[in-house]
């Protein structure tokens, strides 16, 4: 773990901290086999949209689904929706490409769901949604910026950035044994497609989000970087995709400090390789372990010590602002526990 810079005050003296999720999707998700993040892959489509109502309201309000995975893993919106209820931090959902209508009140972006990666433009509007997001992010009152995703598919869409970036290409799984040689056949698909060799889109940002990625990525990626230029304090909360984001600023030529706050999940998972991702991005590594295994038989963490999810909707970044405020894990994991029996009752009570 690795220390912060100092966070300036507010007006008030307190430093005030804004959560920010980028709630979308790609047709990517679809390709049997690349994401857990849905029960059913008809489904999937509206996992984001509910992960932003459990962020906003604790609970589905419009979506007609609780994600979870097809072996019952709850959304990391759980824990994220568990650690708000303690710590109390603003939040707001970005539609980042949502496919789905959702319940939660959202800041639009003008994105609309990505293609799949394998076609030649993924994103046909990247530089329209960076561009509005960096005006965003540039407005945002917060002394701290967390910035969070919601994306099946988006480990995916990821390594497709990464690799015409010339980055390293390793991202983590929704799944316990990460569909590697899947994603990296489906991304030799996109380069293809796209007539792309790895490397061709260095320092070219938003043209290697329109042609290898998806519309989150040009929207976190255009927060932080406006965020940055107004000398906000940017956290990128989650794992390989929020690391994408950042190797997305520095190929847009923003030096600033950059925090990435992760899961020991998927610090441990050697697939991820998290720590060589960090590093090739100039970014401040923060790694929190939820302590899990002291509620290993309870379904909301069990799952996850099994290999599951492991991170997504700023759970790493969650944790840490937690650990930041004093909240003991036994407080989070009651909060857990809460919230995760909460949604799935409003489930079972559904019509």
């Amino acid at each position: 773990m690795t220390c912060r810079r100092p966070v300036t005050a507010g007006v008030s003296g307190t430093p005030t901290t804004l959560f920010a999720l980028a709630a979308g999707s790609t047709r990517t998700a679809a390709i049997d086999g690349i994401s857990a993040a849905g029960a059913d892959p008809t489904l999937m489509a509206y996992t984001p949209s509910a992960d932003a109502e459990i962020l906003a309201y604790g609970r589905p309000v419009r979506a007609p689904v609780v994600p979870v995975s097809p072996s019952g893993c709850p959304t990391p919106a759980v824990v994220t929706r568990a650690v708000r209820e303690r710590v109390g931090f603003d939040a707001l959902v970005v539609d980042a490409g949502l496919a789905e209508p959702t319940g939660a009140a959202t800041v639009e972006v003008d994105a609309a769901p990505g293609a799949d990666v394998r076609e030649p433009v993924a994103v046909p509007d990247a530089c329209g949604i960076f561009a509005a997001a960096r005006r965003f992010g540039a407005d945002l009152p917060a002394d701290r910026l967390v910035l969070a995703e919601t994306i099946p598919g988006g480990t995916t869409t990821a390594m497709g950035v990464l690799a015409a970036l010339g980055e390293r290409r390793a991202v983590s799984s929704s799944l316990p044994e990460n569909p590697l040689d899947l994603k990296r056949d489906v991304v030799d698909d996109g380069l293809t497609a796209s007539d792309l060799d790895p490397g061709d889109l260095a320092g070219q940002s938003t043209e290697a989000v329109r042609q290898m990625g998806d519309p989150v990525l040009a929207t976190v990626s255009g927060l932080a970087v406006g965020a940055l230029e107004a000398d906000t304090e940017v956290v990128l909360a989650g794992g390989t995709q929020l690391a994408t984001a950042g190797a997305l600023v520095r190929h847009a030529g923003v030096t600033d400090p950059v925090e990435l706050a992760t899961t020991s999940f998927v610090a441990a998972d050697e697939t991820a390789r998290i720590r060589g991702l960090a590093a090739d991005a100039d970014l401040d590594l923060t790694v929190t372990d939820p302590g899990f295994e002291r509620r290993d038989t309870h379904p909301a963490m069990a799952a996850y010590l099994a290999g599951e999810a492991k991170e997504g909707v700023g759970m790493g970044g969650a944790l840490s602002l937690a650990a930041d405020a004093d909240v003991g894990l036994d407080a989070v994991h009651d909060a857990v526990e809460t919230v995760y029996d909460r949604v799935t009752e409003s489930a079972r009570v559904s019509p």
